[in-house]
């Protein structure tokens, strides 16, 4: 997790901005004169789908151009991409490989998790396949996996992970509504499901804690549950955190600063519409502007809703007595 953290310390913002585009997300001028439909419909063909592909990488372009500098690392959702079959996936190997030409931090959204062989080829994302290629094709420093599974699902992506430096992120306590359903059932020696996968985490990971004190194995815990996260980070004092639910789906600056530690270290929190979709609310866009100044407002826009939110974790931290230091 140093590289996170370093990357972090030199912009003085622990936040990332996750790249998931949506066709109503993108300004018209970045889809040209076709109507596209995902999720709830099937694009038209594979030519609107790879057009569709093509104007989320442009679209993600313009928006690291506006956060380059002031945000360490971006979260591309890989479902997004997925959606669109192979254009789509081609499309989320380059925004990675651009991000990281671009000196960003790439968190690979993928939320894997299957049984040992299976396991095994998915860490093939920070690893690579032995004997075919010595580094991973997909241009991730960290990816996010599911636990579910119990530790055969989980240590082939240790074990990738330790091999290449790289990090790996367990959901632990997510954002999402349901999420209650069976994190929060109550286990017979009392603990919660959830506590009982921070456990494995700290266990997980307990052998890779870096110069920064903590390890390679993080945690997913939601800005939707800061009496959790709270109590995690007292369970968890070196795991590093990832939070999503900042902004959109309701976590407050306050929510996610209780979840660093004294030092104002210890996580990294995520904005994905609040940040990508914040050219929806700038005055000066209309359909009328051309291709190039779309995407020049793209990238103004996401700068100044990164710099704000920057701002507000800032003065959230500082508030708690966990100023950067």
């Amino acid at each position: 997790m140093d590289g996170l953290i370093e990357a972090i310390s030199a912009t003085g913002n622990p936040s990332v901005v996750g790249l998931d585009p949506t066709p109503a997300l993108l300004p018209s001028q970045f889809l040209g004169n076709e109507a596209y439909q995902v999720g709830d419909g099937q694009t038209e063909s594979a030519d609107s789908a790879a057009r569709l592909a093509k104007a989320y990488l442009r679209f993600n372009e313009a928006v690291m151009q506006g956060i380059q500098g002031i945000v360490p690392a971006v979260k591309p959702q890989i479902a997004m991409y997925e959606a669109l079959g192979a254009a789509g996936i081609q499309a989320y190997i380059a925004t990675c490989s651009l991000a990281q030409s671009m000196g960003f931090y790439v968190l690979g959204d993928i939320k894997r998790g299957d049984i040992g062989s299976t396991a095994a080829a998915y860490a093939g994302h920070l690893s690579g396949i032995e004997g075919v290629s010595e580094s991973s094709p997909w241009h991730e420093d960290g990816i996010t996996v599911n636990p579910y599974l119990g530790s055969d699902g989980i240590l082939p992506f240790v074990d990738a992970a330790k091999k290449r430096d790289k990090d790996v992120f367990v959901l632990v306590r997510t954002s999402n509504p349901s999420s209650d359903e069976i994190q929060e059932l109550a286990l017979t020696d009392g603990r919660k499901v959830y506590e009982c996968v921070a456990d494995l985490v700290n266990s997980w990971g307990d052998d890779s804690i870096g110069a920064h004190g903590y390890s390679r194995v993080g945690a997913v815990v939601g800005a939707t549950h800061p009496k959790a996260g709270q109590a995690l980070r007292r369970r968890m004092p070196h795991t590093f955190f990832l939070i999503p639910g900042f902004g959109a789906q309701g976590g407050s600056a306050d929510d996610v600063a209780a979840m660093f530690d004294a030092h104002g270290s210890g996580a990294v929190v995520n904005s994905s519409r609040g940040i990508i979709g914040s050219w929806r609310k700038n005055p000066e866009y209309d359909t009328t502007l051309t291709a190039e100044d779309a995407f020049t407002l793209v990238s103004g826009s996401s700068r100044e809703a990164a710099l704000s939110m920057k701002e507000a974790l800032r003065h959230a931290l500082s508030a708690q007595g966990k100023d950067r230091t």
